[in-house]
């Protein structure tokens, strides 16, 4: 059950009369009520200006909800109607309304350096939407924000913490979304072409309002140090968006890690989107890489449900190692969130066409759920904490992650070149178990391959910031491997890849030693080729894995 919230917005709220202001703190907008027309205006330090009629505040009331073109929008195609979208959701969020867009509308919405903040429910229908991003002035600003009108603080008396604690020797006013950081603790060092020197330690989590952890999503962590706590309360009402059809004109800016971000930022706690589609257009040879079109951070309890998304073409530039790297870019990311699911989604592209990266990536979340998904991926980049997979299918990037807990994937065909890749360039680490249920492996999407379930490296000489695990435990109860295609050397599937090849006596050294998987459970395995499951091609680094077959 979710929690209530007990205190008001801290945003200042106007009580409306004639000739009176209304200041609104976010996105330098300023509401008026007047009898002239209502009508929108920027000044030229950038300030928004609102005026609405009596007769239109009236006429909104009593809808209940507002059209974007009530404020000015054109919904032509070719007018830039920006503007209209933001000053319909300022006054939207002031009055409580609902917003819908206009049936059959095109909003074509430019480059400026404006967000419309969604805090009410919103219908985007059967609009369409142009987003075009070949000339942004600022690429950091998304389209949409949908975030809270409670504001977050920072608690006081939360000094250090422990890995699973369960309380917490705090007060809060509600239950609450709580990150903590310290900034002496350096996790995730990455490794290979894109490495770097790691970053602060960091955790997320939700706490009622009598310290109580909530428990689903443990804090994974010992803090002997809290250097930085805030916490953000947790609306309590679902906010819905739905329908849509959105097309973003992709930049062609030049080809390194300037992420664009010009899309729906979701940063506020129980929301649902249901029913959009967006699509990417006018990818040239060369351009910036996307942090997602859905960007959900610092939030909990998020559904995308029946969405269509695209797949962003892969562009090159030279890593951090100084050596040439493909850039992830994104339609979908999540970071620092908690409960978040994406529910009968799909793209638009070819999931197995390697000529577009993979859809998703994630950091700090837990509990990630895909349920009846046709993706490219999932990614979890630095860590996740319990993921299930179900019902899906994806493609040529397949399962990649690195975290802890619980990683289920049950009633689903993966065709990467793993069923589950354990990142390498984070340590290869899963501190937990894995459970494969009645699932279908395609290795390499049916391209010649030596198969191997579980893949990953780790050659136990760099330092993550963190002891690195294989899976404690691997349960696998129905699994059909179809290695039809498989090279002439072929010797079945094995169960782990070559994650250590030097490692092949006593004598080899681990600076950082690599956790090796205690006990493998098959049940119901077959293959098209006929040939048996086998450990791996390094019979000695898995030399006392206990397996076990039911």
């Amino acid at each position: 059950m979710k929690p209530a919230i007990l205190f008001f917005s801290l945003l200042f709220l106007v009580t409306v009369s004639f000739g009176q202001t209304a200041s609104k703190s976010l996105d330098n907008v300023v509401i008026t009520f007047n009898k002239n027309k209502t009508a929108v205006q920027t000044t030229g330090n950038g300030e928004m200006q609102i005026n609405v009629s009596p007769k239109d505040l009236r006429k909104f009331k009593a809808e209940g909800v507002v059209l974007y073109s009530d404020f000015g929008a054109a919904g032509d195609g070719k007018t830039d109607d920006m503007e209209a979208l933001v000053a319909t959701h300022a006054f939207a969020n002031q009055e409580g309304l609902g917003v819908k867009a206009d049936d059959g509308a095109t909003y074509y919405l430019g480059g400026k350096n404006r967000t419309a903040v969604i805090r009410t429910n919103t219908d985007f229908g059967t609009a369409t939407f142009i987003i075009d991003d070949t000339k942004v002035e600022n690429r950091n600003a998304p389209v949409f924000l949908v975030n809270s009108a409670l504001e977050s603080f920072k608690p006081e008396g939360i000094v250090s913490l422990k890995a699973n604690q369960k309380k917490i020797d705090v007060s809060l006013p509600a239950t609450c979304l709580v990150t903590v950081t310290d900034s002496n603790v350096k996790r995730y060092i990455r490794f290979g072409p894109n490495q770097n020197n790691g970053s602060s330690q960091t955790d997320i989590f939700i706490v009622d309002k009598n310290g109580n952890v909530n428990m689903d999503a443990p804090i994974i962590w010992d803090f002997d140090q809290v250097t930085n706590v805030t916490a953000l309360p947790i609306d309590e009402e679902t906010l819905t968006i739905t329908g849509g059809r959105f097309t973003t004109i992709a930049n062609c800016a030049e080809s390194k890690y300037t992420y664009y971000s010009r899309g729906i930022s979701i940063k506020r706690s129980n929301v649902l989107v249901d029913g959009l589609e967006h699509r990417i257009v006018e990818e040239g040879d060369h351009g910036a890489p996307y942090g997602g079109f859905f960007n959900i951070s610092e939030c909990a309890w998020v559904t995308i449900k029946n969405c269509v998304v695209t797949g962003h073409k892969t562009y090159q530039t030279i890593g951090s190692a100084g050596v040439p790297v493909s850039m992830g870019t994104y339609d979908i990311t999540v970071n620092r969130a908690l409960n978040v699911s994406f529910i009968n989604c799909s793209q638009t592209n070819d999931i197995n066409d390697n000529r577009y990266w993979g859809i998703m990536g994630s950091n700090y979340s837990k509990n990630l759920l895909f349920d009846g998904c046709t993706f490219s991926r999932f990614d979890a980049h630095m860590g996740v904490a319990n993921a299930t997979i179900r019902n899906s299918t994806l493609g040529h990037q397949g399962i990649n992650a690195i975290g802890s807990g619980t990683f289920t994937v049950e009633k689903s065909t993966i065709r990467g070149r793993s069923l589950i890749n354990l990142r390498s360039d984070y340590g290869s680490t899963w501190k937990g178990k894995m459970i494969i249920r009645d699932c279908v492996f395609v290795p390499a999407n049916g391209n010649k391959i030596s198969a191997s379930l579980i893949g990953g490296s780790n050659s136990g000489k760099h330092n993550f910031g963190y002891t690195c695990y294989m899976p404690e435990e691997v349960i696998i109860e129905g699994l059909y491997v179809d290695d039809t295609n498989h090279p002439d050397e072929y010797q079945g599937p094995a169960i782990f890849s070559n994650f250590n090849s030097k490692m092949t006596d006593e004598t080899y050294e681990e600076p950082f030693p690599y956790v090796r998987t205690r006990k493998v459970i098959l049940k119901k395995v077959s293959t098209a080729s006929g040939k048996s499951l086998r450990l791996s091609d390094n019979r000695y680094m898995f030399k006392d894995v206990d397996i076990i077959n039911e």
